[in-house]
């Protein structure tokens, strides 16, 4: 097959995938990286958007509970905050609630949060990897007055509600829709947070991890990783993800130390 024919049924891919109402808002780079992948194993056109579709499912759609409203999220959020500030938090778990990774925080997110930056300097700044819905949570982050957040997510739909959100909650920040794993944020912070975030990138490829880890301008980082699956079995998760996180500090001289919870084994990194 010639570059130009590549190149041709590449395009043929995207559009493809894109006509999904559930991958229509995701980057393109993460679909061209993918089914590029898929289409060099030497498949058909329509089994390579199968297994593409299949791969961006098993990176980030599968963590999804509902189809998102984010249009009735923004208006539900506005309404919440002219109540008070309790009313706006308890939206906030609410919208949390309908994404895996931030719905297993909720029953100690108090807990989780104070735990962790009870360990940290005073932190002006926060970028966050594949963020998901995890900036909602901000709320309940003790940061200083003022400080800056940026986060990442692979949809452009989410990113567009989550600037929606740090509008309404007066929070200095910005989202961005973009592939880390093709183009690290070259931002500056106090902190990184990488929660969830690894097992993800490591469908995708298998040295990403590592390549954002040393790419990352921030000289603490958060990492964590689920004790259990999406269906809530814990099938030896814990070891497994220790070792991992093992494998990546391999020729890194970082200082490291761990926090369990009874849903996320998290790990401080001070670079």
């Amino acid at each position: 097959m010639t570059l130009s024919e590549q190149k041709e049924q590449l395009g043929s891919l995207l559009k493809a995938v894109r006509r999904s109402r559930k991958y229509r808002h995701i980057h393109e780079d993460l679909v061209v990286s993918i089914g590029s992948k898929e289409l060099s194993k030497e498949k058909s056109l329509q089994d390579a958007v199968k297994a593409t579709k299949s791969k961006l499912h098993q990176v980030c759609g599968a963590y999804f509970a509902v189809r998102p409203d984010y249009d009735r999220w923004t208006k539900e959020l506005r309404e919440a905050l002219t109540i008070g500030e309790e009313a706006f938090r308890l939206k906030c778990q609410e919208i949390m609630g309908l994404h895996s990774s931030t719905r297993e925080r909720l029953p100690f997110l108090d807990e989780f949060y104070s735990k962790i930056f009870s360990h940290l300097p005073p932190i002006h700044s926060i970028v966050d990897m594949a963020c998901g819905f995890n900036p909602l949570a901000i709320p309940w982050m003790p940061v200083e007055e003022g400080a800056r957040y940026q986060a990442y997510d692979v949809y452009y739909d989410l990113v567009e509600f989550l600037n929606e959100f740090m509008g309404i909650s007066g929070v200095d920040g910005m989202a961005e829709a973009r592939d880390i794993t093709l183009r690290p944020p070259e931002d500056g912070a106090d902190l990184a947070l990488i929660l969830y975030s690894i097992p993800c990138l490591d469908k995708i490829d298998g040295s990403a991890s590592g390549r954002l880890l040393d790419s990352i301008d921030a000289r603490h980082l958060v990492v964590s990783f689920p004790i259990r699956t999406l269906g809530g079995v814990r099938k030896g998760m814990r070891e497994h993800y220790a070792k991992r996180f093992d494998q990546l500090m391999e020729g890194r001289s970082w200082e490291t130390s761990n926090l369990n919870f009874d849903t996320e084994l998290v790990y401080l990194i001070e670079k």
